[in-house]
C-alpha cells in the first residue's frame, strides 16, 4: 500500500517555534527553545546537549550540559523531535 505524504504549511518544526523542544539526532540529543527553522537547520536558544536522559518520566535530565549561546543543528542529523516535559 502506498501512502502519499503532502506538505502541510505550519506543521512540523515550524509549528513548535517558541516551544522548548527535544531533538533526537544521529549522535546526540539536543534540547532548547526553538527560535528558528529553515531548509537546512534549526536554531535553539538556551540549548543543552543531553548526555544521559534518565527516565523519561523524571522532571529533569540526568545529565544535560548547557551550550554557549544560541546553537544551530543541521536538519539532516535530526531523527525525531517533539516536546518532552522534563
Amino acid at each position: 500500500m502506498k501512502k502519499i505524504v503532502t506538505e502541510v504549511e505550519g506543521e512540523g518544526l515550524v509549528k513548535l517555534l517558541g516551544e522548548t523542544v527535544t531533538l533526537f539526532c544521529a549522535s546526540y540529543i539536543y534540547t532548547g527553545k526553538l527560535v528558528g527553522v529553515n531548509d537546512s537547520c534549526v536554531l535553539l536558544d538556551d540549548a543543552k546537549v543531553v548526555y544521559e536522559t534518565g527516565a523519561f518520566n523524571e522532571k529533569e535530565w540526568k545529565d544535560a550540559q548547557k551550550l554557549p549561546g544560541s546553537w544551530y543543528i543541521q536538519l539532516g542529523m535530526v531523527e525525531s523531535f517533539g516536546i518532552l516535559k522534563v
